[in-house]
């Protein structure tokens, strides 16, 4: 095979207006990515905004519902010790005192039961409350990374 020594020396044709496009075509190709993404962080940064408000609000909605279950067992508690004490005045015998005390205390261990069930319940319901912004917002996290 014989080489062609005359174009060893020769440099190809170069239009520097292609080089020219070419960037200007990156450089706006990469300009619009980096809109793109830029929106999307956006996007995402003010939709964690509006879970954590939404998370802050419910948590203090719920916190203020467990408050009032807890001072309305105090006021319940406290009543039913003002009634045991006023009814322990007109005690006339030792069994009439035994027989108080051993109702005020059924009476007190049932009223506890029953509070403490229903404290727990608004506590799991105010858990649910809180956590559901957030749940939502990652499983629409999820099912945009599934569908991307």
């Amino acid at each position: 095979m014989a080489y062609r020594t005359d174009d060893i020396f020769s440099f190809s044709t170069f239009d520097p207006s292609k080089l020219t496009d070419s960037f200007r075509e990156f450089a706006e190709k990469g300009a619009t990515q980096s809109r793109e993404a830029f929106t999307k962080v956006k996007d995402a940064a003010e939709e964690a905004t509006k879970v954590v408000e939404a998370t802050l609000q419910t948590a203090q909605s719920a916190s203020v519902e467990i408050g009032l279950k807890a001072v309305d067992a105090l006021r319940t508690n406290t009543e039913l010790s003002l009634t045991h004490l006023e009814s322990l005045l007109g005690v006339k015998s030792v069994a009439q005192l035994i027989e108080l005390q051993t109702a005020f205390i059924r009476k007190q261990a049932e009223v506890a039961v029953e509070q403490a069930k229903a404290l727990q319940e608004t506590a799991r319901k105010a858990s649910e409350e809180v956590s559901r912004p957030a749940k939502e917002a990652a499983e629409k996290a999820l099912s945009t990374f599934k569908t991307a």
